[in-house]
């Protein structure tokens, strides 16, 4: 990667926070509920992968789980991997796998701004993955040591 902000990316990010801020209300709300774990890795070759919890997913009252409990926990999930390519401020994501197929195959614009060791990106308004409410989502990440 020839770019430094492209270089930047490099690295595994952990999830600090992800604020929904819907439009054209403004009202914020946290996207993936309180205590959400999140891991988004760049890596030099292009490819990225990204594994997003929610915090308040139940664990499941053993095996085999039960259709109700696996719906649960693969509402309180996000995750996907592809390339990944920066342009300007913007990072697109290009997905080649996804735990929801209807995003395999997409492409995933983010805004993104570093601030020391941490880094921002943010959607586009538009509708959320989750329950198609209008949006912007933006997730702060910081870099793992």
């Amino acid at each position: 990667m020839s770019d430094e902000n492209a270089r930047r990316f490099i690295g595994t990010w952990k999830l600090i926070s992800a604020i929904r801020e819907e439009h054209p209300s403004g009202e914020k709300v946290d996207q993936f509920g309180p205590g959400a774990i999140g891991f988004l890795n760049y890596s030099a070759d292009g490819r990225m992968l990204a594994l997003l919890v929610r915090g308040d997913r139940k664990r499941p009252s053993g095996f085999p789980v039960s259709d109700e409990e696996a719906a649960g926990l693969f509402r309180g999930l996000v995750s996907y991997g592809g390339r990944y390519e920066v342009k300007g401020d913007e990072v697109f994501h290009y997905v080649d796998i996804s735990a929801n197929e209807i995003w395999t195959g997409s492409e995933q614009q983010r805004f993104f701004r570093f601030d020391g060791d941490r880094l921002r990106l943010s959607t586009p308004v538009n509708p959320d993955p989750i329950d198609g409410k209008i949006s912007v989502r933006s997730m702060l990440w910081e870099k793992v040591k």
